[in-house]
Formats: structure tokens, C-alpha cells, sequence
């Protein structure tokens, strides 16, 4: 996976229906101050950051530090672990998990400042290099 190079600004116009535009909108902002870093596209994920990752098993590749994909079903935000959140992510309001995927259908109904800190939290997994289930390293 890799930067794609595409606008930001000309993807997130296009994104449909217009709440999920709304919500994207305003997950650009939020995961922008939270990790201090400029929106880039990774196809159609909006990415901030990059590391490069390798597992035990020497599978390896690129990915951004946080992110998100404005699905038409719910956004997809990308952490780490939805495991690891779980104390916060009983406190986040309406969403559903998959292991590593947070997927919330209204932004609106959900605490911001709960969702700033678990994304505050897997940027710092990050930043720290990562577990013994993936050793991550900063590259942008």
C-alpha cells in the first residue's frame, strides 16, 4: 500500500451520501490535529503519516500511521486493535468493531473526545515501534 497522490479535497467532494461526506470531513480534521500530519490518499483511504510494518511471519509492507475510508455503509477508522480500546470503546457510543476496523454509521452520535483519545492511543502504539505481533517503523 502506498500514497497515491490523488486530492484529499477532490476525493472527500465526491464522497456520497452527503453525511458520510459530512463525517469525513470532519474525520480529516480531527485525525489531522491528532497526529500532526497532512491528509494524503492511499487509494481510498485517507491516510496521515506512514510507517513500515513487518510481522513474525516476514510478511511486510507500508501503511499509514492513522486512517480513515469513507465507506457508504459507515466510516471505517483503522487502529491497531479495537481490543486494545475497549474501555473507551464502551464509553464511544453507536459503532461496530472487526479486529483492527471501527466502523461508525453517525458521527453525530458519538463523543468525540472518546474517539480523540483511542485515536491519540493507537498513534502512539504506533509511534512507539509497535508489539511483538508487529514491529512498526516511522516513515513520514
Amino acid at each position: 500500500m502506498r500514497p497515491t497522490g490523488g486530492s484529499v479535497a477532490s476525493f472527500l467532494a465526491g464522497v456520497t451520501p452527503a453525511k458520510r461526506r459530512r463525517d469525513a470531513e470532519t474525520l480529516t480534521a480531527l485525525l489531522q490535529e491528532v497526529s500532526g500530519r497532512e491528509p494524503e490518499l492511499w487509494g481510498t483511504i485517507v491516510g496521515f503519516g506512514s510507517c513500515h510494518y513487518r510481522y513474525p511471519t516476514g510478511t511486510e509492507g507500508d501503511m499509514p500511521l492513522l486512517a480513515f475510508a469513507p465507506r457508504k455503509a459507515a466510516s471505517t477508522l483503522y487502529l491497531e486493535s479495537t481490543a486494545a480500546h475497549a474501555d473507551d470503546l464502551a464509553r464511544l457510543g453507536p459503532h461496530t468493531t472487526g479486529v483492527g476496523c471501527l466502523y461508525i454509521k453517525d458521527l453525530e452520535e458519538i463523543d468525540l473526545d472518546v474517539l480523540r483519545g483511542i485515536l491519540t492511543a493507537s498513534l502512539r502504539w504506533a509511534e512507539s515501534g509497535g508489539d511483538e505481533h508487529a514491529v512498526l517503523t516511522v516513515t513520514g
